[in-house]
């Protein structure tokens, strides 16, 4: 490994990790869910709906996998594919009996109100799913029970499943910056040691695809934080909310803003013709002077006198090279300069 490569690698253990990926963070979505699944489950049975009433159960599991803050959102689709479901169901097995008509003809129709109650190019799939099981269990008053069931189910899940122990969006964004700039401070170091290498080609350049997740995790963590906090609205208040989103949400601007910068310096360095070696080589200091200024502010640290002599040597490449391909392979790193300045303040000057 390229000396320099190995002095950028600077980036320690990750923050919050630990807890938040161990058995604690896998407990509280364990724990939602099972009560969202049995709940509905001995809910429906009070009733007498059934013995075995697992559609009541199954909103939980097919729900409660991904974002809790979407599950009343998907709670509503799914109830809606299953009363369409239900409907179509009915019609289709009442004009034409369990036969070699029936089944096409159920098909066809449950794909049309699929595709009819897709949301944003998604098709709703509980709307084919809820038809072929009543289909398959021919039992006077199944389909009323099934109906009655699954909105039990999803009631649970989309009034309950959020208030149980909802997580925190301000720690989960914090890890994930955290995440990122250990990634950012892998991807610069092995910029810099394509730049110092005689052929860039000595050192492999990542994979597109992880790159493009790398440039747009920023954009993401906004996104996110912005969808999440406003459904914090509807769960009980946290005491920390107010404290934790004034440092993270300097720092994901600063990300945000830095990435497009980064991603063309990045590709204009692992790109660059050969006639620019010259020029290429003498700026993997640059790089890696930039690299550790950016990596502090992230941190959550000032950052200033790196900044400062990160500019200073942006000084010295442009003095000794001053041509235009020159300024295009340093674009980059002075776009990354001006938004560390402006994110340091007065303290960067």
């Amino acid at each position: 490994m390229p000396r320099m490569f190995r002095m950028f690698r600077l980036s320690g253990p990750v923050r919050g990790s630990g807890s938040g990926h161990g058995r604690g963070g896998r407990l509280a979505p364990a724990a939602r869910l099972l009560v969202c699944a049995a709940l509905p489950w001995y809910a429906c049975v009070w009733i007498g709906t059934s013995t075995a009433p697992v559609a009541a159960a199954l909103p939980a599991v097919l729900i409660l996998r991904g974002d809790v803050f979407a599950a009343p959102r998907l709670a509503l689709e799914r109830l809606a594919g299953v009363a369409v479901g239900v409907l179509l169901s009915v019609a289709v097995l009442h004009w034409l009996p369990t036969g070699p008509l029936s089944f096409p003809a159920l098909l066809v129709c449950a794909c049309a109100g699929m595709y009819l109650l897709g949301r944003r190019g998604s098709p709703n799939q509980q709307v084919l799913i809820t038809a072929l099981v009543i289909y398959s269990t021919p039992v006077p008053g199944y389909p009323l029970a099934r109906l009655e069931e699954s909105a039990v189910g999803i009631a649970v899940v989309a009034l309950l499943g959020p208030l149980l122990w909802p997580p925190d969006p301000y720690r989960e964004t914090a890890r994930g910056l955290e995440e990122y700039r250990t990634g950012l401070a892998d991807r610069l170091a092995r910029t810099a040691a394509r730049a110092a290498a005689p052929a860039p080609a000595a050192v492999p350049a990542p994979a597109p695809v992880a790159a493009f997740a790398l440039w747009h995790r920023p954009y993401e963590l906004s996104a996110a934080l912005e969808h999440r906090t406003g459904r914090l609205l509807l769960l009980p208040p946290r005491r920390d909310a107010a404290g934790a989103a004034g440092p993270l949400r300097p720092r994901l601007r600063l990300a945000a803003r830095t990435a497009p910068a980064l991603q063309f310096l990045t590709r204009e360095v692992e790109t660059r013709p050969a006639a620019d070696d010259a020029s290429a080589r003498a700026m993997a200091p640059l790089i890696e002077a930039t690299g550790r200024a950016l990596d502090e502010a992230l941190r959550g640290g000032s950052g200033a006198d790196r900044l400062r002599r990160a500019r200073e040597l942006e000084a010295a490449h442009r003095a000794a090279h001053p041509g235009a391909r020159d300024a295009v392979l340093r674009a980059g790193i002075h776009l990354t300069h001006q938004v560390l300045a402006e994110h340091l303040g007065p303290a960067a000057h």
